[in-house]
């Protein structure tokens, strides 16, 4: 069998896998929220831009240090990822090495390099641009979670729309890191189908058996519970304002 078969079955088999589970990821996280872990953290940061903005002159520190530790966190990941793309630039551009040297069982071929590294190359990209976008929102945050509401509006359901638009934007810097982590892990199996289309098949498989237990909760019950009643409490807010 043509060796350059394996990379034309188990490189579309491998990218298929991690596709799937991150579709099921997605699905979960719509309409399973607290049993994952994404849908955790957007829960409770919701709960603690509220409770931020409770007393903006005692929390407002706090918040912005808060904040600014998690752009630092994204810049760092950001100038990782275009650090890399520089790094990968420069061996595509320069095509003189010897290939033949790596101990490769697939397609050797200077097509097949180039779409390697190409792909890498976009993963890293796109892990710099979700980065970039996380950094974004966390500094639209940092202004508006200091806005002293209470004392600018009245109204209480003007109030509580406030604090959710701040809730919506950290959760979104918060969202965007997360997207950016997920183009680094993709990145892992592209680098390794340098080595090979075997290496990259099952570092697809032990990834996602990796991800599923850092994705999936398994002790979740209060967080189900307080947020089936803060879901409650904002739909009878959400109702209260329509009547009104």
């Amino acid at each position: 069998m043509d060796k350059s078969v394996l990379d034309y079955v188990l490189v579309p088999s491998g990218l298929v896998v991690m596709v799937s589970y991150h579709i099921w990821l997605l699905y979960r996280i719509l309409k399973h929220p607290n049993n994952t872990i994404i849908g955790i953290n957007a829960v409770n940061r919701r709960f603690w831009v509220r409770a931020m903005m409770e007393d903006v002159s005692k929390n407002g520190v706090l918040a912005v240090q808060t904040l600014r530790n998690n752009i630092m966190a994204s810049t760092l990941l950001a100038s990782t990822a275009i650090m890399l793309c520089s790094l990968i630039a420069v061996l595509m551009s320069s095509g003189n090495w010897d290939k033949s040297a790596l101990l490769v069982f697939g397609d050797k071929s200077e097509l097949v390099f180039s779409i390697k590294f190409f792909l890498i190359l976009v993963c890293f990209l796109v892990a710099f641009l979700f980065n970039i976008q996380s950094i974004r929102y966390y500094s639209h945050a940092s202004f508006l979670i200091n806005v002293p509401f209470k004392k600018m509006l009245l109204d209480h359901h003007n109030q509580i729309l406030t604090t959710e638009y701040v809730a919506k934007t950290v959760n979104r810097g918060g969202y965007f890191w997360s997207l950016g982590l997920r183009a680094f892990y993709f990145s892992f199996p592209m680098f390794l189908w340098i080595f090979g289309p075997i290496p990259m098949f099952l570092s697809c498989f032990i990834l996602v058996f990796m991800l599923y237990f850092l994705d999936v909760s398994f002790e979740s019950g209060w967080v189900v519970d307080v947020s089936a009643d803060d879901h409650k409490k904002d739909e009878e807010v959400g109702c209260e304002s329509e009547t009104t």
